[in-house]
């Protein structure tokens, strides 16, 4: 079959459709006119019926039954893979099983081309980092991004593509593990005032996977750092106050002072990394791919006005 007909008929199997990431991959790729198979836990959910007007086709499956993501892969020219951890028990091995899951799903399917999203920072950036080899920071969650990494690298695909994301510019909507709940006009967070923090709009996600899909020459083999923007947390209350005509603050307090203000005690160890290390995504490199993201601003006007 010629070349261009393989990819104007090309079909990808979305995992997560319903979530975040992988419901902006689903609207991205039909956006395109790539045929969307999205994989839901329940067809009768409102995201799910959303994605079916849209032209998807629904599939029941869960990322912890194998043969139900089997069936689910099989004439699939593509899989966006992004494996979700147990939130009940975050040191357990869910999200590392459920992507190996995926993986051979789509390996035993015969599906030519994996764009896998992960975190931004992940594999050498997080082991090279000042404190890792010490033991300073948080190991597991780390370690399980970049073992279902190397199993998209290594899984003999004949195209893969690791997005990085970095901060999701959506947890600033509603309440959120690492900023709290803004709404009272302050937003609690334990990051330095020098600290710039790489972020990412949601939507600008799906573009990404999708674009990958469309032009696989281009990013094919590539691990693909994510980020609109970058900005400490001063900035970002500054664009806040702008857009809403709200006064939005972010004072700067110790990671210990923000946990007493209302900061999980759980997230003061990714602060502290964040402080002292930084994140390796900037606008730049998605940029000088070709890929044109959302700053903060117009995120935020997007967003709030």
């Amino acid at each position: 079959m010629p070349h261009f007909l393989r990819e104007a008929i090309m079909a990808v199997l979305v995992i997560g459709a319903t979530g975040k990431q992988g419901g902006a991959t689903a609207r991205a790729l039909l956006d395109r006119g790539v045929a969307v198979r999205a994989l839901v836990r329940d067809p009768g959910a409102d995201n799910a019926q959303a994605l079916l007007k849209r032209g998807a086709e629904l599939v029941r499956g869960d990322l912890d039954d194998e043969a139900s993501l089997l069936a689910a892969a099989e004439g699939m020219d593509g899989v966006f893979s992004i494996p979700y951890p147990d939130v009940a028990n975050m040191q357990g091995d869910a999200e590392l099983t459920r992507g190996r899951n995926v993986v051979e799903a789509a390996r035993r399917a015969g599906v030519s081309h994996v764009v896998h999203s992960s975190v931004s920072g992940a594999g050498d950036f997080h082991r090279s980092q000042p404190g890792w080899a010490e033991g300073r920071w948080e190991r597991h969650y780390w370690e399980s991004k970049a073992a279902i990494d190397e199993m998209v690298r290594a899984g003999g695909f004949a195209h893969w593509t690791v997005l990085l994301p970095s901060t999701f510019m959506e947890n600033l909507v509603g309440w959120s593990y690492l900023f709290g709940d803004w709404s009272s006009g302050t937003i609690i967070t334990g990051f330095a005032a020098d600290a710039r923090l790489p972020w990412i709009a949601v939507d600008d996600i799906g573009e990404a996977a999708a674009t990958a899909f469309t032009n696989p020459e281009k990013f094919d083999g590539l691990d693909v750092e994510l980020a609109g923007d970058l900005l400490t947390m001063t900035e970002v209350a500054a664009i806040l106050s702008e857009v809403t005509g709200a006064t939005i603050t972010a004072p700067v307090l110790t990671p210990q002072e923000a946990v007493e203000r209302g900061l999980l005690p759980a997230m003061v160890n990714a602060v502290e990394r964040i402080n002292e290390n930084g994140s390796p995504a900037r606008p730049e490199i998605a940029q000088a791919l070709g890929l044109s993201l959302t700053d903060f601003r117009t995120w935020a006007r997007r967003t709030f006005s």
